[in-house]
């Protein structure tokens, strides 16, 4: 091999030695940029209104709540988002088919009946660090305690209470309990509200007697409103007809009270005339009684042959057709007539 050639392939080598250290470079250049940008984006994050931000560092957390962008050591700092709203779960159901999930929603009363019942529980962080730092698995502790005080507290009531009138009664004590047991727990999270979505029997026999007795219920119900609006109704006409007879007894009584007043007043003056006059108010109470007595006064005579005769009242005298109906049919008119005047005359 000549010289010339040699020189050419050192020349050859230098060049490709070269274009290896430059593309060394430039691919260290790309990594260089590349893990800086990965930095530079692993030290922003940006915060919603309703999430919290809880950033470790060196284990000590800290918490961020203010939104927008914030900015974080890479590598060094971990971050970790904790929402804020309201958040839910069911018990008893699946939220996907709504079919019942027995091993939740079995249970027994204190009657000793089944009942399937589903709730829908709702919560909320309160304190993000507890929240992940103080247990495991915050919202399954939620869950387990929900369970046992459900159940706890359906043991308490009658199937009739669960399933028709005590459902707020029974939703408002299961709540007291989880709210007491979390803070007692101090876990970081808060019971917002515990609601029941339904209860039944478990079978198809069982959820019409119950349907039943909830129709006869509202029957129940109507029956009384209708029974109170007739009462409503009554009760003030009652009360109108017995202020409208006593007001008449009133009246009659009092009418009769000043009549006997009236009359004892007459007899006291009666009285007072007597003892002056004792005679006189005789005779006159005499004639004044006759007065009253006379006028409807029959005086039928029976002569010896056996004819009457009526000489009183007097209109026997002036009305001939009364003389006639009063006197026997056998008396003999004529003889009547003859025997009148003696008496007449005397």
């Amino acid at each position: 091999m000549s010289k010339k050639q040699k020189d050419e392939e050192t020349v050859i080598d230098l060049d490709s030695r070269k274009q290896a250290a430059l593309a060394g470079k430039v691919v260290l250049l790309v990594l260089c940029v590349a893990v800086a940008g990965m930095a530079l984006m692993g030290s922003m994050y940006s915060l919603k209104e309703n999430e919290y931000a809880v950033i470790t560092m060196f284990g000590t957390p800290s918490v961020v709540e203010e939104p927008g962008i914030h900015l974080k050591l890479p590598l060094i700092q971990k971050l970790n988002i904790v929402p804020k709203t309201i958040n839910g779960f069911m018990i008893g159901s699946d939220e996907e088919t709504g079919e019942y999930t027995p091993s939740e929603s079995f249970m027994i009363t204190r009657d000793y009946n089944f009942v399937n019942v589903d709730f829908y529980v709702e919560y909320r962080v309160t304190e993000p660090t507890k929240y992940l730092y103080a247990s495991e698995n915050p919202v399954d502790i939620l869950k387990n305690l929900t369970q046992s005080y459900i159940r706890d507290t359906i043991g308490l009531y009658d199937v009739d209470s669960v399933i028709t009138t005590g459902k707020s009664e029974i939703q408002a004590a299961i709540k007291e309990k989880i709210i007491s047991r979390l803070d007692a727990e101090d876990i970081g999270i808060q019971l917002v509200n515990i609601t029941i979505q339904d209860a039944e029997p478990p079978t198809a026999d069982v959820i019409n007697a119950f349907k039943n007795v909830e129709n006869a219920k509202q029957g129940k119900e109507t029956s009384i409103n209708k029974a109170n609006q007739k009462r409503n109704e009554d009760i003030p006409a009652a009360r109108a007809a017995a202020d409208e007879t006593l007001k008449t007894a009133q009246a009659t009584a009092e009418e009769r009270v000043n009549e006997a007043k009236g009359q004892v007043a007459r007899l006291n003056e009666l009285y007072n005339e007597y003892k002056k006059y004792p005679l006189i108010t005789k005779q006159r109470m005499f004639y004044e009684v006759m007065e009253q007595i006379l006028p409807d006064m029959k005086v039928i005579i029976e002569k010896s042959d056996g004819t009457t005769q009526t000489l009183l009242p007097i209109d026997s005298f002036t009305d001939p057709d009364a003389q006639t109906q009063n006197e026997d049919p056998k008396t003999d008119t004529s003889d009547t007539d003859k025997e009148q005047q003696p008496v007449d005359g005397e």
